[in-house]
């Protein structure tokens, strides 16, 4: 299934095809405080529609994943791994999806 996704003032816009057969719920002190609720996609899956140029990068922990956030805004909507080929998309940041209805995965990266 295809959706519309982006940040909060509208600045960073994307699409994602995505079955969402269950989503990822991290306690990393990262996830925890945003909460977070990520799918992580194929890259070839995912295209940035709006504001590669509003976009600004948080790197912690061991740096494996680019959180890009809304330079207007500040929302993370997605995020792309460095050391693996894949596109974690926010789901709250996606249009049309009912959270509720949603299976989610539970992630133990309290210690990443």
């Amino acid at each position: 299934m295809k959706y519309r996704g982006g940040c909060h003032c509208g600045a960073v816009t994307y699409e994602v095809e995505t079955d969402m057969p269950s989503v990822l719920q991290c306690n990393c002190s990262h996830c925890n405080i945003k909460s977070l609720l990520l799918d992580f996609v194929d890259e070839d899956k995912f295209t940035l529609t709006s504001g590669a140029d509003n976009l600004t990068e948080y790197l912690f922990n061991k740096n494996v994943i680019q959180h890009l956030f809304c330079k207007t805004c500040g929302v993370e909507s997605f995020a792309k791994g460095i050391a693996f080929p894949k596109v974690a998309i926010n789901v709250r940041c996606l249009k049309g999806v009912d959270t509720s209805t949603l299976t989610l995965t539970p992630y133990d990266g309290k210690d990443l």
